[in-house]
């Protein structure tokens, strides 16, 4: 068992990390500090939440595009109505986030599930409409700090235990996907329904309605997202997140999910995001361009596709040998 692990995605992704940060620390040991780990986290707690529902869609051999879309029209719709209505209670406003964000989750699953359209056309389609709602709702101005109300700001920054309350949605949202992912028939829905759609059909599993679910549930947590981001940052404008979808699919790549579907899993996922948040955080420190950070994304993308590829025939060889041994 412990051969096994040794040699799994996650162990690579922990041997990575761990040798990335003491590449750093021998340079800067404050990096490694307790309290700055404590805020890289927090850093890419967004990151996290969002990579967990692109797990699920990618589960399903599916993509979605519009998350960081998302993102920045439900945080639009929460910044506009608090303006509007500064006494609204947050968790007034965390429940219009999750309903709203999970709506425009449910578009892009609808299309796919009852219009047969392919999920990049989808949601490549539904990034543009929902970043140009984000303008036509804001007429393109920003909403900024002294237009928020304080409690709306003031809440993701609020501290538990040593830990921001951002952080705290990221845990709670991890320890929620382990338990449904794992332990729930709609977890293991999305297995079968990205391993082999068509046997999952003859085990009762609708396969449209399956992935339906996934964009939903994508979508629910970019606008749990969208919330947080703009109260982190305490500014709401039409651009928020973009081009944040390259780092939530490069998350879930290096974290093993599988493009073709049916493999991976939640651990994988959150190490895969730690580790771009590690170097997120890192390029600064060492004097290199936060702007680099596109680039390694979509490299990581690459060798993370091809290393499954290659795990992918490895183990076909295999299983064709041993049935060459059998004969």
């Amino acid at each position: 068992m412990i051969s096994q692990f040794l040699k799994s995605r996650e162990a690579i992704l922990v041997a990575a990390i761990v040798s990335l940060l003491a590449l750093i620390a021998t340079r800067f040991p404050a990096f490694v500090e307790p309290g700055n780990l404590v805020n890289v986290f927090n850093d890419t707690s967004t990151l996290i939440i969002l990579a967990m529902g692109q797990m699920c869609v990618i589960l399903t051999r599916c993509i979605d595009l519009s998350v960081a879309a998302n993102v920045a029209l439900t945080g639009m719709v929460v910044a506009t109505l608090n303006t509007l209505m500064p006494g609204l209670p947050v968790a007034a406003i965390l429940l219009i986030a999750l309903v709203l964000g999970a709506c425009l989750g449910a578009i892009n699953g609808l299309l796919v599930w009852k219009l047969q359209i392919p999920a990049i056309v989808v949601t490549l389609g539904t990034m543009t409409i929902f970043r140009g709602i984000v303008f036509l709702i804001s007429d393109g101005k920003w909403i900024n700090a002294h237009e928020m109300s304080a409690g709306f700001k003031d809440f993701p920054r609020m501290e538990l235990a040593g830990l921001p309350m951002l952080s705290w949605f990221a845990i709670v949202v991890v320890i929620c996907f382990v338990v449904m992912i794992n332990r729930t028939p709609l977890g293991r829905s999305f297995f079968a329904v990205g391993g082999n759609p068509n046997a999952a059909v003859y085990t009762g599993i609708d396969v449209g309605r399956t992935q339906f679910l996934a964009f939903t549930i994508s979508g629910m947590m970019a606008g749990l997202t969208g919330y947080l981001w703009v109260s982190r940052f305490a500014v709401a404008y039409v651009d928020i997140a973009g081009g944040f979808e390259l780092e939530v699919v490069a998350a879930c790549v290096i974290g093993g999910i599988s493009i073709a579907g049916g493999v991976g899993s939640v651990a994988g996922t959150l190490l895969g995001a730690l580790f771009l948040g590690v170097i997120k955080n890192a390029l600064p420190v060492i004097n290199i361009s936060p702007f680099w950070q596109l680039a390694i994304s979509g490299s990581a993308i690459i060798i993370a596709v091809a290393f499954n590829a290659q795990q992918g025939r490895t183990k076909g060889r295999v299983i064709l040998k041993s049935a060459e041994h059998t004969a």
